[in-house]
């Protein structure tokens, strides 16, 4: 099975490669590679587990899917010393690009070139801030140099990582030591740590916002959501106070009233605190429902006598209430049972006798009996 390999070349540029022979390259060893119409020089840079993390995690990387070139060969002393000689190469080759870039009138900065091992292949790096018409100079550099020409534009964050260098912290470039991702800054991520907003102080070698910015700014953001918003009034224990600032490292937050005085507090004591206000705040709204109910209840309606609460019912659920109470009752004078009615009825059919209103009355229905109203005086 064979080995993935990932190769660093010129300018922290790296690429995977597969490697055929049974025992993997040695790391560091420079190594002969399948590169774009011919061949190149690298030096192994990860293999195993890391290359394969690296190339699912790394913006170079080849994700799910395994490289299509391969890394041919160790390199010999000869091939080494062959690419020795290149870096010399390589800045003649820039220097006279910059002048046919002059000469052309471009508005570019040529910030690097490299040559291919095998020299079939001149690769050219630039910056600029607006796009730029090169084609006169692709022509101009492929007659100058005799081989294949290739104008690549990147960002001035590229060209810092191509370049290299020092930081202010005293150690090398993110971008060019371990940085896998050039991910974008933004003048939030400075506002959210309280940072200084000055440029001079916060913008990298590459006169971008420092690559580092990013590393602290989710602890920031996820912090900053257990504290209230600054600048905002709150109601506590001593009435109504602004919120100044707050502390995340060491949890407090400074609370000024509207007569001036001001006041730190930890952010555990804060939150007990106003648990309280809202825990008074639910009794007193407890409370003051129950009396409106108790008041609702004590009050005599128009006709000045009192309804207990039992016989309480809404217009909409009158009829239904009454028949209810009727069928509760006791049999009344009037009321015949159903086989007393049917005795009734037999006895009137014989001898033609005219029937009995309250014999022909209904036990009320859901939803109420029609003709209430002159029903009403049979009983």
């Amino acid at each position: 099975m064979a080995h993935l390999v990932e190769v660093a070349f010129k300018g922290n540029r790296k690429e995977f490669f597969l490697w055929d022979y049974p025992d993997p390259p040695p790391l560091k060893a420079a190594v002969i590679v399948d590169a774009d119409r011919g061949e190149d020089l690298g030096y192994v840079h990860a293999l195993g587990e890391l290359a394969q993390k690296r190339s699912g995690g790394c913006a170079h990387g080849c994700g799910a899917a395994a490289p299509e070139r391969k890394a041919l060969r160790l390199a010999s002393q000869r091939d080494r010393t062959g690419a020795a000689d290149l870096d010399r190469l390589n800045e003649e080759a820039r220097q006279k690009a910059m002048e046919r870039v002059r000469a052309n009138g471009l508005a570019m900065k040529v910030s690097d070139a490299e040559w291919q091992w095998d020299k079939k292949k001149l690769t050219f790096y630039f910056t600029a801030e607006k796009r730029v018409d090169f084609r006169n100079l692709v022509r101009d550099l492929a007659s100058l140099f005799r081989t294949r020409i290739e104008l690549k534009q990147i960002g001035v964050r590229d060209e810092a990582r191509r370049l290299d260098g020092i930081g202010r912290c005293g150690r090398q470039y993110c971008s060019a030591s371990w940085l896998p991702e050039l991910r974008p800054v933004n003048l939030g991520v400075a506002k959210d740590q309280r940072l200084s907003l000055n440029p001079a102080q916060i913008s990298g070698a590459c006169g971008r916002l420092m690559c580092c910015l990013r590393y602290e700014h989710e602890f920031y953001v996820q912090s900053r959501k257990r504290f209230p918003k600054e600048g905002r009034l709150l109601t506590t224990a001593r009435g109504e106070e602004k919120l100044m600032s707050i502390d995340i490292f060491h949890e407090q937050l400074t609370l000024r009233t509207s007569e001036g005085d001001v006041r730190v507090v930890g952010l555990a004591d804060f939150n007990r605190e106003m648990a309280e206000l809202r825990g008074e705040a639910a009794r007193d709204a407890a409370a003051d429902t129950i009396a409106v109910l108790e008041a609702d209840e004590n009050e005599p309606v128009e006709n000045g006598e009192d309804i207990s609460p039992e016989l309480l019912f809404t217009s909409e659920h009158e009829s239904i209430s009454t028949v209810e109470l009727i069928v509760e009752e006791a049999p009344r004078a009037g009321v015949v049972e159903p086989g007393e009615a049917a005795e009734a009825a037999g006895s009137d059919a014989a001898t033609g006798a005219p029937d009995d209103k309250s014999s022909r009355r209904r036990r009320g229905r859901r939803g109420g009996r029609r003709g209430r109203g002159s029903d009403s005086g049979d009983r």
